[in-house]
């Protein structure tokens, strides 16, 4: 008579196999947590559960998302309020510097906020070349944001090379948004400046003209000298209460 008892079942002897059961069972403990029992092998062996599905971004959906765009602030929202100083011609970025260092010196960095010297890109002929070039927008002075109080305008005005302030009778007149923003506005990318061309009209010495265009815009001014060759005139402007010589191309002026 044959031995009915039942035998242990023998070990799995192929080592893939069984690194392929314990795989399994443990991919299925991640997805649907601990104690819970993997489902049973359905036909089709990728087939997975929806309810322990994971969504992964795939690096192309990654690069498609867009970064949230920072918009501009106008430098006249910035803290405090715009102020204009005299300074001695040519010594513009000397003059910052000294001030920077006072306020460093007695903490002012609160009250006194930001020294500027306004700048523009112009278009210079140098060498039979067209040259891109930083350039003044209006020399002898400088612009100062700081946060108005007796203090803060005794110490710029003590500052070697501060000659008052550009206001009515020399007090601090803070400046208006539109002519922050002319003076110190970031220009925006954009295409290359047209190629000008040869005026119909050519100004004459000590003709008064309008400005058309740029930071100047509406100020009306003296020509006090023509360069035909590189389409340009210079003309006396009163900023300020101050005369002082801007340079404009020809386009940028009209006869009045």
């Amino acid at each position: 008579m044959s031995d009915l008892t039942d035998t242990p079942a023998e070990p799995e002897t192929d080592p893939m196999a069984t690194a392929r059961r314990l795989l399994s069972t443990q991919t299925a403990t991640t997805l649907m947590g601990p104690g819970a029992e993997p489902a049973e092998a359905t036909e089709g062996a990728g087939a997975a559960d929806e309810a322990g599905a994971v969504d992964v971004l795939t690096e192309d959906e990654l690069l498609a998302v867009d970064e949230p765009e920072t918009k501009r602030v106008s430098p006249y929202d910035r803290p405090g309020r715009w102020f204009v100083v005299h300074t001695q011609s040519g010594y513009e970025k000397k003059v910052k510097q000294n001030l920077e260092a006072r306020i460093g010196t007695f903490d002012m960095e609160d009250r006194i906020l930001e020294v500027a010297i306004p700048m523009e890109d112009v278009i210079e002929f140098k060498g039979g070349r067209k040259v891109v070039a930083k350039k003044k927008v209006f020399p002898g002075y400088l612009l100062i944001r700081c946060r108005p109080s007796d203090e803060a305008h005794h110490m710029i005005r003590s500052t070697p090379g501060v000659t008052g302030y550009a206001g009515p009778g020399g007090k601090p007149s803070p400046l208006r948004r539109r002519e922050v923003e002319a003076f110190l506005a970031e220009p925006d990318d954009g295409p290359e400046m047209p190629r000008r061309t040869k005026p119909s009209m050519i100004f004459e010495i000590d003709e008064g003209v309008r400005i058309k265009e740029g930071p100047f815009s509406d100020f009306q001014g003296q020509v006090i000298e023509i360069n035909e060759e590189q389409l340009k005139v210079k003309v006396l402007v009163n900023i300020f209460g101050r005369e002082t010589p801007v340079e404009l191309d020809f386009v940028q002026v009209a006869k009045i």
